[in-house]
Formats: C-alpha cells, sequence, structure tokens
C-alpha cells in the first residue's frame, strides 16, 4: 500500500531491483491481478510474502453478516496460503450500526477468532490481530491497544493468533513496551509495521501516515524493543499517504529503502 500506485508486477521489477527480500500485500490488487497468478510471479522474482493484509472485521451482529465475514475470512486465509505467506493481519471491525457495546464487539470477535484458528492452522497461516489508534475504535477497529489485543490472542494457541504491532497505531501507549514484551515472552509477535505520525494531523488521517523521520515516533527505540522482545521477523514499512501516492512509486520505494535505512539503525533484515 505504500506504493500502491505500482502495479504488482512493476512492484516486483522495483522491490527485486532495490534489494528488498519481501513484500507485505493487501489482497484487493492481488485478487484482481488473481491469486495464483500473483503467486507466481512474486515466487518466481525470489521475493517472499511477509504478509496478507487484510482479514477482519467481524463485530457484526446481523446473523447473515456474520457468516458472510467469517466466509469471507475463510477466503483470505486461503489466499494467504497461496501466497506462500505464514500471517493474515486482521483489522477487527467497529462498532455494529447502531451499536455502543464495545465490551460485546470485541467478544463476538473472539467467537470468530474460534471458527477461523483452527482452519488457518490448518493451512500453516497465522492470524495477526492489529490494534488500531483509539479514534478508529468506532468504525474500522474496537481493539485499541496491544493489550486489548493480546487478551483477545492468549485464548488461542500462540502459534495460531498473535498481534501485529504498528507504530503509527501504538506510538502514544505508555503500556506498551511491556505489552510488547509480554508478547514476545507469549510467542505473539506476528508482524511489525512501521509508520510515522506528522503533526499538524492531515484531513485525511486515515491517508496521512508519516513518511519514516518525518514525524514524532522514536522508531529506533520501536525497533529495540521488538528486538529485545525476540522477534526476528520481517519488518514491513506500511504508509497511507496521499501525496506519496501522487509521486512516481519507484522513486517512493527507493526514498522509502533510504528513510528506513538512515531512521532505524537498530532494525535488522531478516534472515533469507
Amino acid at each position: 500500500m505504500t506504493v500502491k500506485q505500482l502495479t504488482l508486477p512493476e512492484l516486483v521489477e522495483s522491490c527485486t531491483a532495490s534489494g528488498i527480500p519481501g513484500v507485505g500485500l493487501w489482497r484487493e490488487p492481488v485478487q484482481a491481478y488473481g491469486v495464483e497468478k500473483a503467486a507466481r510471479l512474486v515466487r518466481d522474482a525470489g521475493l517472499a510474502v511477509t504478509t496478507l493484509c487484510r482479514g477482519g472485521f467481524l463485530t457484526a451482529i446481523d446473523a447473515h453478516a456474520r457468516v458472510a465475514a467469517i466466509d469471507d475470512n475463510r477466503a483470505a486465509i486461503d489466499e494467504a496460503a497461496t501466497l506462500g505467506t505464514d500471517t493474515l493481519v486482521l483489522v477487527s471491525g467497529g462498532l455494529p450500526p447502531g451499536s455502543r457495546d464495545l465490551y460485546g464487539a470485541r467478544e463476538r470477535i473472539a467467537d470468530a477468532l474460534a471458527e477461523l484458528a483452527p482452519y488457518a492452522a490448518d493451512r500453516g497461516v497465522r492470524l495477526a490481530i492489529e490494534p488500531l489508534h483509539p479514534m478508529y475504535a468506532a468504525d474500522r477497529c474496537v481493539v485499541s491497544t496491544l493489550g486489548q489485543a493480546l487478551d483477545l490472542a492468549e485464548r488461542f494457541p500462540a502459534d495460531q493468533v498473535g498481534v501485529c504491532v504498528d507504530t503509527y497505531h501504538l506510538w502514544w501507549d505508555d503500556l506498551v513496551p511491556a505489552q510488547i514484551t509480554r508478547a514476545g515472552a507469549e510467542g505473539r509477535l506476528h508482524a511489525f509495521q512501521l509508520a510515522d505520525w506528522v503533526t499538524p494531523l492531515p484531513q485525511g488521517v486515515l491517508t496521512g501516515r508519516g513518511q519514516l523521520g518525518d514525524g514524532v515516533i522514536d522508531l529506533p527505540d520501536w525497533c529495540r524493543q521488538v528486538e529485545a522482545a525476540g522477534y526476528t521477523g520481517p519488518i514491513e514499512v506500511e504508509l497511507f499517504n496521499d501525496g506519496l501516492w501522487a509521486r512516481d512509486g519507484h522513486e517512493v520505494l527507493a526514498e522509502t529503502v533510504a528513510r528506513f535505512i538512515a531512521n532505524t539503525p537498530e532494525c535488522r533484515p531478516p534472515e533469507k
């Protein structure tokens, strides 16, 4: 999504040229291109698919909507398996229309995970619950803190359900260091994503993530924390940014690599 203006072949070509060993993919462009075709494209280029995004939206009350959500998540799990990634990122979903019951919404997520986790495990895929910034609790994600995500995840085996840590969503929370340690001790750190927080906030907050180094997040400290917790997996940069999307995608990708190297010296590339 950082360079969504590139086609999948252009993305693969640019990643290969830039020495990037893996890429996190989103379902919509993969589906448009063809899941099996995309899997071959990435595999033939020697790239790993680090994660697939996204599953989730599991908070519906209506029975038909819940069945549809479960079916869609099973499809997402199948797509992840086809692409060769072991991690499907979940954005849990917001409050259903007319509801103010955060606790009930979170319990419905747990109910859905009870169905989905064994299905995913049978296909070699882990589910990574991603907490989103509290400003998204109403419409996108009732899981707002890493502690809430871990409380849900720990009801299931660690190799089935864990968490995705995204700096953009969690940088503000002073309880995060302890929760990262907890996640590492439980073996539930399944994904790690970087983006910066810029001020003043842009009008489109959803599409205003800052390029690495442009904002207020102490990115090196985050890298130290997840490394100390035992995380050795891929490090993704995920930037939803209208300004970046308006530019040449190859240029943006090269800039992102340079910013990663300059701003996150504590981060280490995963072992191939």
